[in-house]
């Protein structure tokens, strides 16, 4: 709980503390870490629904000052473990972050982004191409703010870096442009937004591929600036591209999910040689909020008037059955599932698709109709096929 956390800090004599957030001299301790410190406690309650509760207890290794070590050995080995506990708290403080960003929840985004940001010089150095991604975060958070300014310097900061240096990939530039398209579409700057968004999805397909989930973002953002200059057939194309890369990444993962399941039952047994993955391993939680807006941006906008709905809403529904059905969240998926049957049905499309659709609401109502709507134990399973 956050109330028992707060705690009033009298500073020693000749130390200065500084504040998580702004940098000030802070009187407020956390006081289930008892490392990290606050000007204030809306600055801590703004920290600690970021991102400080996610790593409160992971602090204190990094925080604390480490005990007498005799040997070169055992300070090179203490050295080791406390950068991999920084580049732990990289990829968790990024991941939150960019999961609260595409929430729509640019506020909280800030405090895990500025973390990523502290650990990420820590560990390569203040020139380093590693600082990108974070700075980046914390301009997207901006823009949604609508604080245009402080995005500009970040987005410049990030641009410097990527020129002077040679280890920035397309992997970290597709990122940026993406940004620089986001700040212009915020700026109304529809040609520019355009033209940094196809750079988005020239340089994530050098990494990725032209049908990979990364490079679907960019095609999202290039599709809502079409829409807002009001060339919908150009919009649809894209918005309907969008589904299509989600689609069929989501029909894997399902496949995937369902067939461990089946193995666990010993319905059916996996191939010599198959990799079992984790959901998590391959779908993370940034992703996962990603799809939500993405996907729901999508449908909500082919139940407008502007765009075509009929044929294209089967589509967009079934991924979010799909998703929905990763997410455990049966009923939901039960609600899409059925959309998308019906769209299927009405216009006699081919029967592996009305297939596909019957066979996902088929498992989804089959999972909600146990208790508590989590889907049968692997025995019930071996029972039911």
């Amino acid at each position: 709980m956050l109330s028992s956390s707060i705690y009033p800090l009298a500073n020693p004599k000749g130390v200065k503390l500084e504040c998580e957030i702004c940098q000030k001299t802070a009187y407020v301790m956390c006081s289930q870490c008892r490392v990290t410190y606050y000007c204030d406690v809306a600055h801590q309650e703004a920290d600690w629904n970021g991102i400080h509760e996610k790593i409160c207890q992971l602090l204190i290794p990094i925080r604390t000052v480490p005990s007498f070590l005799s040997s070169a050995k055992e300070r090179k080995h203490s050295e080791e473990q406390m950068v991999q506990r920084q580049k732990h708290l990289i990829d968790l403080t990024r991941t939150v972050a960019q999961k609260l960003l595409f929430e729509g929840k640019h506020e909280e985004a800030i405090p895990g982004a500025l973390q990523s940001l502290r650990f990420a010089t820590a560990v390569y150095g203040s020139t380093s191409a590693e600082l990108v991604p974070s700075q980046l975060l914390l301009a997207e958070a901006s823009i949604g703010l609508g604080r245009l300014d402080e995005a500009e310097e970040y987005l410049s900061q990030a641009q410097w870096t990527v020129m002077r240096t040679t280890e920035c990939v397309n992997a970290i530039q597709y990122k940026l442009y993406r940004n620089l398209g986001l700040l212009f579409s915020a700026k109304c700057d529809d040609e520019k937004a355009l033209w940094y968004y196809a750079e988005d999805i020239y340089h994530a397909t050098q990494v990725f591929s032209a049908s990979d989930i990364h490079t679907a973002g960019g095609y999202f953002h290039m599709a809502n600036v079409f829409y807002r200059m009001e060339k919908m057939d150009i919009a649809d194309s894209l918005y309907s591209e969008v589904t299509n890369i989600w689609n069929t990444f989501l029909g894997e993962l399902v496949e995937m999910e369902i067939q461990k399941t089946l193995w666990k039952a010993g319905v059916s047994s996996p191939e010599p040689g198959t990799t079992v993955m984790d959901l998590e391993d391959v779908f993370d939680e940034a992703q996962e909020a990603e799809a939500v807006q993405v996907l729901h941006a999508i449908f909500d906008l082919r139940n407008q008037e502007y765009l075509p709905k009929h044929g294209k809403i089967g589509n967009i529904a079934q991924t979010l059955a799909m998703l929905y059905y990763l997410f455990l969240d049966f009923k939901k998926a039960v609600e899409y599932g059925k959309l998308a049957l019906e769209d299927s049905q009405l216009l006699s499309h081919n029967e592996k698709e009305i297939a596909t659709v019957m066979r996902l609401l088929e498992m989804a109502e089959k999972a909600l109709s146990y208790p508590g709507g989590k889907g049968p134990s692997p025995s019930a399973w071996a029972n039911s096929c």
